[in-house]
């Protein structure tokens, strides 16, 4: 990992020309000074939103860029790509663009809404497969017998030219930039980021976040060579690669400062920050590189440091999840279970000791016919509406007080709301 401002990856001329055609098509998104997460954070913390992007993730940057370079006769045969999301919709909306024609092949568990979304930007979507693998291997296969060109979400150089137009962005919005923080799956954007800026000669460190759940690039770096996970699991399902791709790593290894990772909790509190202070409705892919900067991951006290919030296109249920989950971790929902005797009066007596600490009740439910319980007890459990970790600790005395049996489902309370 360096610091240098050699150029790496892509030419800086090759982005450049990339940013010339996507004029008019890509938008130029705002870089916001947050006086909110700045304050919070320590630094000067702008967020550059590219959730507020044409298909609402940078994705199309990189998938305009390889579409628009593609000759007359690539064209002419249309290409094809696999993706969960946002390359889905990335590729789609270039390809009607240049008017060429798109397979998108999602797998069967895709969601519904962003099923909908990559249709309606005129693709045609093919569902095979369980996981991304399995459509990834059906449209490779559909792309050599069409003689279409394939789209890589991530491992092409053309791809990660295009994403590096960002990175021209923010230096002219913020010349004097000290950090720059985006989030890492594949590894395209990140690699587009150093070419960029490292190429435009500008000396800003660049750091890459990853969700813990799908940590592979830290392991990489450390070995010198791509490290790929047995599994991945996040919440951030747009970060959820098992491994760098082989292009960007070459860039990123050459050329990023640090690397960095969060847990989902950490990632849930920055969605919903974002929600209720930024007023911004943000992905959890989009939110690490925030979530970092939260949690002290990212060292650069009084810097000025630009936030990636790379994609806002995040499923109606995950989102609700996710808020129950950043809620946990603020302390502002707290759930347990207890046992009762069975018999009139006593549930009575549990609310009125909640209701005595100042706690508001979410959600109950009271069950009797339980594995594991007595014939004299129900078993309740509550969702408590908190004002943060330390009215947790004072309703937790002032039940165990009452006689009351506090049994959590794990040892991390918050992991239990997803």
């Amino acid at each position: 990992m360096t610091s240098s401002c050699k150029s790496v990856g892509p030419a800086i001329d090759a982005i450049r020309e990339a940013r010339r055609r996507a004029a008019g098509i890509v938008k130029t998104t705002p870089l916001d000074l947050s006086t909110t997460f700045s304050a919070l954070c320590g630094r000067e913390i702008y967020l550059k939103l590219e959730n507020l992007q044409k298909t609402g993730s940078f994705k199309v940057r990189g998938a305009l860029n390889k579409v628009q370079l593609l000759d007359a006769a690539a064209r002419a045969r249309g290409v094809v790509t696999a993706s969960a999301g946002n390359h889905a919709q990335g590729v789609a909306y270039a390809a009607r663009m240049a008017g060429v024609a798109a397979t998108v092949v999602m797998p069967e568990t895709a969601a519904f809404s962003k099923v909908e979304a990559t249709r309606g930007y005129g693709a045609r979507v093919v569902l095979a497969g369980r996981d991304y693998g399995a459509a990834y291997e059906h449209a490779t296969r559909l792309a050599d017998e069409q003689r279409a060109t394939f789209v890589h979400a991530f491992d092409d150089a053309d791809v990660i030219a295009g994403q590096g137009t960002l990175g021209l962005e923010l230096l002219e919005q913020l010349p004097d930039v000290d950090v720059v923080v985006a989030p890492v799956g594949g590894g395209g954007l990140l690699a587009g980021l150093i070419s960029a800026v490292r190429g435009a000669g500008s000396q800003a460190r660049i750091i890459g976040v990853q969700a813990a759940g799908a940590s592979s690039l830290i392991p990489s770096l450390r070995a010198g060579t791509r490290v790929e996970l047995r599994q991945v699991d996040t919440i951030a399902d747009g970060l959820a690669t098992r491994c760098v791709g082989a292009q960007p790593f070459e860039i990123i290894l050459a050329g990023v400062d640090d690397a960095v990772e969060v847990s989902d909790a950490e990632t849930a509190e920055a969605v919903l920050l974002l929600l209720e202070r930024g007023k911004t409705v943000v992905e959890g892919a989009g939110a690490v590189g925030l979530a970092a900067c939260l949690a002290g991951r990212v060292a650069a006290a009084g810097a000025k440091v630009v936030v990636v919030i790379s994609g806002g296109n995040i499923d109606t249920n995950l989102l609700d999840r996710i808020i129950n989950l950043g809620l946990a971790h603020e302390g502002r929902l707290f759930r347990f279970t207890t046992l009762l005797q069975d018999r009139p009066g006593e549930l009575q007596r549990l609310v009125t000791c909640i209701a005595g600490c100042g706690a508001n009740i979410h959600q109950i439910r009271h069950q009797r016919a339980q594995p594991g319980l007595a014939l004299t007890q129900a078993a309740v459990t509550l969702d408590l509406e908190m004002r943060g970790h330390e009215h947790i600790v004072e309703i937790e005395r002032a039940l165990q007080a009452a006689g009351f049996a506090i049994i959590r489902p794990s040892a991390d309370a918050s992991s239990t709301l997803v």
